[in-house]
């Protein structure tokens, strides 16, 4: 009986995305820019709507009752301004667009900031932006493109789906409420939550015997002066002997403090918190200036250092399988 009664909903809201799709909540994702019209622009009187018409139509009655037409007269100018309250609602959401979606950078657990660029020639007041449980308040001015802030939860990592989104208005009397839907196709990657508080960084694993840092060279070498833990080969004797001191050769110190962020050297963890713990390495080591090698199972990113090392590194740490 159960599985008949779910058959017979699925049909129905299958029948009723089909013959009025505008008027269900099945609506696929829509490029943009998406442009609110009157077909997708709903109106329904509010509580406070719905008490102010019952009031209105008790004094119509005693208006009539007693031929009062001072009263019949207020009964039909206050009748004329929620028609006009419910026009100028529905101006301030139709011909509306959404022109651009973009969002902030953002690690799971925190929320996920959307910028939405809405295109308007007029300007439009009192309208709300809600998704579940978040909603803003915003206005704008005419002649403008306008961009809204607006932030949604993220729970875990990989991408993230704004989904449907409610645009209304109550404007300008609170007694109807107008809105439409925004379900723009778009998606944003989250990534992986930071471990906090991190642990230091691991201890570089570079090539000894063939590598150095990019750019050194026997004549441009830098010189500072000898540490205990250095090589006797830097040392630039002849340098030395002027300066009455030991110096070595700076730009050509071995790669062995080069990081590698390995994902299979942690242990002890299972494949969320270790890549929890990759993603503050790597934060880490680009606040620390320290070229790293992110090892993931299935890729290695690096060496390198910056904001597009760091995108690709994060990337591939949001994107990673679930059981790594």
């Amino acid at each position: 009986m159960a599985a008949t009664v779910a058959d017979l909903r699925l049909r129905t809201l299958a029948w009723a995305e089909r013959r009025l799709p505008a008027l269900t909540r099945l609506r696929k994702p829509e490029p943009l820019p998406i442009r609110l019209d009157r077909r997708r622009i709903y109106v329904l009187p509010t509580g406070f709507g719905i008490t102010f018409a019952l009031l209105l139509f008790v004094m119509l009655l005693g208006a009539l009752n007693y031929s009062n037409n001072p009263a019949l007269l207020l009964t039909c100018l206050l009748a004329a301004a929620c028609g006009a309250s419910l026009f100028s609602g529905f101006r301030a959401v139709n011909g509306l667009s959404l022109a651009r979606l973009s969002a902030s950078e953002c690690h799971a657990g925190e929320p996920l900031a959307l910028k939405l660029r809405f295109e308007t020639s007029r300007p439009r007041a009192s309208l709300t932006l809600r998704r579940d449980a978040t909603e803003t308040a915003f206005s704008l001015s005419a002649d403008d493109d306008e961009t809204i802030a607006f932030s949604i939860p993220s729970t875990t990592r990989g991408w993230l789906r704004p989904g449907r989104l409610r645009l209304s208005t109550d404007y300008p009397l609170g007694l109807f409420r107008i809105w439409s839907w925004l379900n723009p196709d778009a998606a944003f990657l989250v990534y992986p939550a930071i471990e906090k508080p991190a642990p230091p960084l691991p201890s570089g694993a570079g090539n000894k015997a063939e590598r150095t840092r990019p750019g050194a060279g026997d004549e441009a070498s830098g010189l500072r002066d000898y540490r205990v833990t250095d090589p006797p080969r830097l040392i630039a004797w002849k340098a030395s002997a002027r300066h009455d001191a030991l110096l070595v050769r700076d730009a050509e110190r071995r790669i062995d403090d080069a990081l590698v962020l390995d994902h299979a050297a942690i242990a002890g963890l299972d494949g969320e918190a270790r890549l929890r713990r990759l993603t503050a390495w790597v934060l880490a080591a680009e606040a620390a200036q320290r070229e790293y090698t992110l090892h993931l199972p299935d890729q290695s990113i690096g060496p390198g250092l910056g904001g597009t090392h760091r995108h690709a590194a994060l990337r591939a740490l949001a994107l990673a399988p679930f059981d790594a």
